[in-house]
């Protein structure tokens, strides 16, 4: 009897161990819910005809939130007021206010994106529409295509693809002020696009990298893709738009008093032929000089001595364009002179050193300029001035796994201000030519000539390039190691560049082919590669 109540007491013991083990751990929890919110019911129902209501229901089995609603409902066509739609927390409906007075017998689509995600998990119901007509029946018609970006491989991530009828309030300008008839977004630079509950008619078929989010074309900021034709619906073809960033129209800015002797001008578009010439009243000793930033649309002007005007106006022209500028003086510091070295480090065998300087530079002496290499060799170079950019080169030969230093005295450099330097130390250094691989691209049946061969990298920066006006093999040496492509520019007007596009004089961009895959260039390698273009 003894051993069976020791018996039964070891095993409540036993047993409430467990259990109280059991009572600290963590509950499981189930299955992770994977399932996205499933609409029960809508008010109007979907597909709805005639529909004249100002407010739309839609039920879910359980309890559901937005995220970035306002980015990611697209409305066909767009609507002049928002919509308004509720609640912005959560619960188990969506309401949706109409604040528009909606057209007569026309179709609407309201396309949800993403933007609807169950409460607990945020599973996602993708791409959910809701379609009404405000007429008898709906618009069934499609219209599909792709897009491309026509200098980059892959097109930008959510593009806008639009179509406006052609009736008696079309024009050309339209999309710079009046939203379209019908709107899809892509989501992914590899989605095709479907245009959906279209109406018969003519269209214009227009692409936008739409950075406002407004539907309207702003050729600042957008890229623009479209058809020169309009686009007939019902239609079975399919339609690539590639969109471009257009060439602005040239424009002079307002120019900036940007220092005590030094004035700003900058511009957009096409200024090779810009000169800026001064109007007002100075002293005879008066002088100035001007050149382009290398890096930015501007033009620097320089003069001495410094003016006592409030203001100083000036003439701009360019071509067929004449504008008069003024520009007001300020109480500013003068600019002191600045010499730096622009490239300093590792110089490839391709490589030229350059100096860059704040103010205008007049005066280089080559004499008091020395490079010595790393075994104390003087190196023989020569020097000039690029007025033109305000950069000063320095040329010579640079042998592999070696390192030069430059030594530049007082007096190197003259500036407008009649300024010159204090000595200057810079140092650069080479790699072995092994550390470098090469590409060897061969020209398979090109459809015409000249072309522009292009070395970009991963990040689709140019690196290196080739006009050629006669079919030939290319060969890009001294390359760094990594990933490359390699495109190929049709140069319609022989000028040695791409020329983009521009939409109201429908003129597309210059074609550009892509080789088809990605290059590795490897260290003391040489790639040969066959660019079909047949």
């Amino acid at each position: 009897m003894m051993q069976r109540v020791i018996y039964f007491a070891t095993l409540f013991i036993i047993s409430q161990t467990f259990t109280n083990c059991a009572k600290r751990g963590n509950p499981s929890g189930g299955t992770r819910d994977s399932i996205p919110p499933v609409i029960i019911k809508i008010n109007p129902e979907n597909y709805h005809t005639n529909f004249n209501e100002k407010e739309i229901k839609i039920y879910f089995d359980e309890y559901v939130k937005l995220k970035e609603i306002n980015k990611e409902l697209v409305v066909s066509p767009p609507l002049k007021y928002q919509a308004e739609i509720t609640p912005l927390t959560t619960g188990k409906f969506i309401k949706i206010k109409v604040k528009d007075t909606l057209k007569k017998n026309t179709t609407y689509s309201f396309n949800f994106g993403k933007s609807i995600v169950d409460n607990n998990e945020e599973n996602t119901l993708e791409y959910f529409k809701y379609v009404v007509s405000t007429g008898n029946y709906i618009d069934s018609l499609k219209l599909k295509g792709a897009v491309q970006d026509a200098l980059l491989l892959n097109a930008e991530e959510t593009t806008t693809v639009m179509l406006y009828e052609i009736n008696e309030l079309f024009n050309d300008s339209i999309i710079f002020n009046k939203k379209p008839n019908y709107i899809t977004t892509i989501k992914s630079p590899a989605q095709d696009f479907e245009l959906t509950n279209l109406k018969e008619g003519d269209y214009l078929l227009v692409a936008l990298k739409d950075m406002a989010n407004d539907y309207l074309f702003q050729p600042n900021y957008d890229k623009i893709g479209f058809l020169k034709d309009f686009v007939s619906v019902p239609t079975d073809s399919s339609y690539s738009l590639k969109i471009f960033k257009q060439e602005l129209p040239y424009k002079i800015e307002k120019p900036k008093h940007d220092g005590k002797n030094h004035i700003l001008f900058g511009y957009s578009g096409e200024a090779k032929d810009l000169k800026v010439d001064l109007i007002s009243n100075v002293p005879k000793d008066f002088k100035s000089i001007i050149y382009k930033d290398i890096k930015s649309d501007s033009l620097h002007y320089w003069f001495k001595p410094s003016v006592e005007n409030d203001s100083l106006i000036f003439s701009a022209t360019n071509g067929s364009f004449k504008d008069t500028l003024v520009v007001r003086m300020r109480d500013l510091y003068s600019d002191s002179l600045d010499i730096k070295a622009i490239n300093s480090g590792i110089l490839s065998p391709l490589d030229t050193l350059k100096f860059s300087s704040k103010t205008p530079l007049t005066y280089f002496d080559i004499e008091k300029v020395s490079i010595i290499n790393k075994d104390s060799i003087a190196v023989p170079f020569n020097g000039e001035i690029d007025f033109k950019h305000n950069t000063t080169l320095l040329n010579f030969e640079v042998d592999e796994s070696q390192s030069y230093k430059i030594q530049l005295l007082p007096g190197a450099f003259v500036d407008f201000f009649e300024n010159i330097n204090d000595t200057i130390f810079t140092s650069v250094r080479t790699n072995e030519l092994s550390d470098y691989g090469s590409l060897t691209v061969i020209l398979n049946k090109p459809k015409q000539l000249p072309v522009i061969v292009q070395l970009v990298n991963s990040k689709f920066k140019l690196v290196r390039e080739q006009f050629i006006e006669t079919n030939k093999n290319i060969v890009f040496d001294y390359i760094i190691p990594g990933e490359y492509y390699v495109r190929l520019i049709y140069d319609e007007n022989e000028n040695k560049r791409w020329d983009s596009g521009n939409y109201l004089k429908k003129k597309q961009p210059e074609n550009i082919i892509y080789y088809p895959t990605k290059l590795e260039i490897r260290a003391n390698w040489s790639l040969i590669e066959t660019f079909n273009l047949e």
